[in-house]
């Protein structure tokens, strides 16, 4: 992550509008994009990792979601190949796109544009965003969701809750 990125501004509608450093973008809690992707290995679990403590949001919460801000002139599907490969080294794959979704609270404002990939090799976590990670089953992540949902990212939550309990009920 570079120190002050320029982001993409996203007004409601999901148009960019205009754009601003990172840094503002945060201090305003200006509305931006940011990618949100899902990794999952082959059997179907998905990959949930720990957050380092540097975090500009969320420091130190797990996240089942990779991602990150949209850069200015940035689409967001490349966007999520950039992130999804600089965080966890998923690269080479095509990433499922699933739809957007908005979320704001007091820390961030965006639109999320939400992906699925299958990845089969190795994870290779970028240190200043991953401190560590895991796979786990669906099953196990959903569990999670009901009984330590304080413990992960919440937007994450926010945006993916539904595909995740819909997933997991089709036995996906």
């Amino acid at each position: 992550m570079a120190a002050d990125e320029v982001v993409a501004l996203y007004d409601e509608a999901g148009e960019v509008v205009g754009s601003a450093p990172r840094s503002v973008m945060r201090a305003r809690n200006l509305r931006h994009a940011a990618s949100s992707i899902v990794v999952r290995d082959p059997f179907g679990r998905i990959y949930l990792h720990h957050r380092t403590e540097t975090k500009d949001v969320y420091p130190g919460l797990l996240d089942f979601a990779a991602g990150g801000v949209v850069l200015a002139g940035e689409d967001p599907a490349a966007g999520a190949v950039r992130e999804v490969e600089e965080e966890l080294g998923v690269v080479g794959v095509p990433l499922e796109p699933l739809g957007v979704a908005d979320y704001a609270d007091e820390h961030t404002s965006y639109r999320a544009v939400r992906f699925v990939v299958t990845w089969e090799g190795p994870i290779r976590w970028q240190p200043e965003e991953v401190s560590w990670g895991e796979w786990v089953t669906l099953e196990e992540l959903v569990r999670r969701l009901d009984e330590e949902s304080d413990t992960l990212v919440p937007d994450s939550v926010a945006v993916w809750s539904k595909t995740l309990r819909s997933w997991h009920a089709d036995g996906a």
